[in-house]
């Protein structure tokens, strides 16, 4: 029985983070330098950075703070100062959208839905199903 609960209970946050997400993104997308892309992926420039975009098959080495809407920071290199090194097509979708937008150097907040994230399914005990994630993320380098 407190299975049934449980679930019940799951399937009811599934949907409440659908509508509150969905909510955030339309009012997120009104406000002035937020730019939305075709894909849904919000996204705000806050340093431009300089030179070429990186491209599709590169590995990237960036610096990030991802935080759900609730505010709950899921992972901070700034804080150690120690940023990531990834291939960038290892990336989620609207992350990975987003740093192709961007230049070295450059620093941006991405707004990203969660069909470009981790979807319904959310990611172990760190992320839910439906949440919309922001990332404050500084595009160090790339080759």
């Amino acid at each position: 029985m407190a299975k049934r609960g449980q679930q019940h209970k799951s399937r009811g946050s599934v949907g409440n983070n659908r509508k509150t997400g969905a909510g955030f993104m339309e009012k997120n997308g009104q406000k002035d330098g937020v730019i939305t892309t075709e894909s849904g992926l919000q996204y705000k420039v806050l340093e431009e950075g300089t030179g070429d975009l990186p491209f599709e098959d590169c590995s990237v080495i960036i610096h990030q703070r991802c935080a759900l809407l609730s505010g709950k920071v899921i992972e901070d290199t700034y804080r150690n100062n120690a940023p990531n090194e990834v291939p960038l097509n290892e990336l989620i979708e609207g992350y990975r959208e987003g740093i192709m937008l961007m230049k070295k150097g450059g620093k941006s907040r991405f707004f990203i839905p969660p069909d470009l994230a981790w979807g319904k399914k959310g990611s172990g005990n760190k992320i839910p199903p439906n949440a919309v994630l922001i990332f404050d993320v500084r595009l160090v380098d790339f080759w």
